[in-house]
């Protein structure tokens, strides 16, 4: 079940030094949100505090009806992040160990086929591609069926043509587990292609300072004029900070 996020006044603070927020946003369930903005905005700072990687210095953040646990979320970073002694099988089952082994399985066996890597399951993640390595990511990521997935840059190491088709991917896993989504990237095409909502940074310290639903099929076609218009309104909004 997808579920919606919920953030007040989060802010993250180092020492006297303010580098985020206060930030309210409440996000719809089933929605994948696109965070842009220049680097050093607060982006990534974001990102870890809903993750639980960095603690906030105020505010709160609630999925659903409740509190956000560890267990809720799933993290794909700029880097796969595999553990290089495990099969990929047993990567994606890594966060599956409290199901029954039937059950495991079939969880590990559905996310694979649903990055198209149905036969990869006993490779070891030194025989895969950059790419396929991020899809397995993204199947360990979504096989525990987490109420919110966070993804922190994951397609920016990638060749323009595997990073279009991971965009691909992440629409198709998306369509399947219908998980609430939040992504950063650096990339107005990305933004634009997954987002059913675009936050703008600036900072810092971070804060909102746009906020837009473009009206586009998906998957985009990223030469047809409507698309074309939504990256030029994005642009300017990012270019109106500087």
């Amino acid at each position: 079940m997808a579920h919606a996020l919920h953030i007040r006044g989060l802010a993250k603070s180092y020492g006297s030094k303010p580098v985020l927020g206060p930030i309210d946003l409440d996000l719809a369930p089933g929605t994948i949100t696109v965070v842009i903005g220049r680097s050093g905005c607060g982006k990534t700072t974001f990102l870890r505090c809903l993750g639980g990687l960095d603690a906030p210095s105020a505010g709160l953040i609630r999925i659903g009806d409740g509190t956000v646990r560890r267990a809720d979320i799933g993290y794909v970073f700029q880097e796969p992040r595999l553990m290089p002694w495990l099969s990929v099988s047993r990567n994606v089952g890594f966060g599956l160990t409290a199901r029954p082994a039937q059950a495991r399985d079939r969880a590990v066996e559905e996310a694979l086929a649903l990055v198209d890597l149905p036969q990869a399951g006993p490779l070891l993640p030194k025989q895969l591609s950059g790419g396929m390595a991020q899809r397995v990511a993204l199947a360990r990521a979504l096989a525990p069926g987490p109420a919110l997935i966070l993804l922190d840059e994951p397609f920016s190491a990638l060749d323009p043509f595997t990073r279009e088709q991971m965009q691909d991917h992440l629409l198709h896993l998306h369509r399947h587990y219908g998980t609430t989504m939040v992504m950063i990237t650096h990339d107005m095409d990305e933004a634009l292609t997954l987002g059913h909502r675009i936050i703008v940074m600036a900072g810092p310290p971070g804060r909102i300072a746009g906020d837009v639903t473009p009206d586009l099929a998906r998957p985009s076609d990223r030469t047809a004029p409507d698309f074309i218009d939504w990256k030029r309104c994005l642009a300017g909004l990012i270019s109106d900070l500087s």
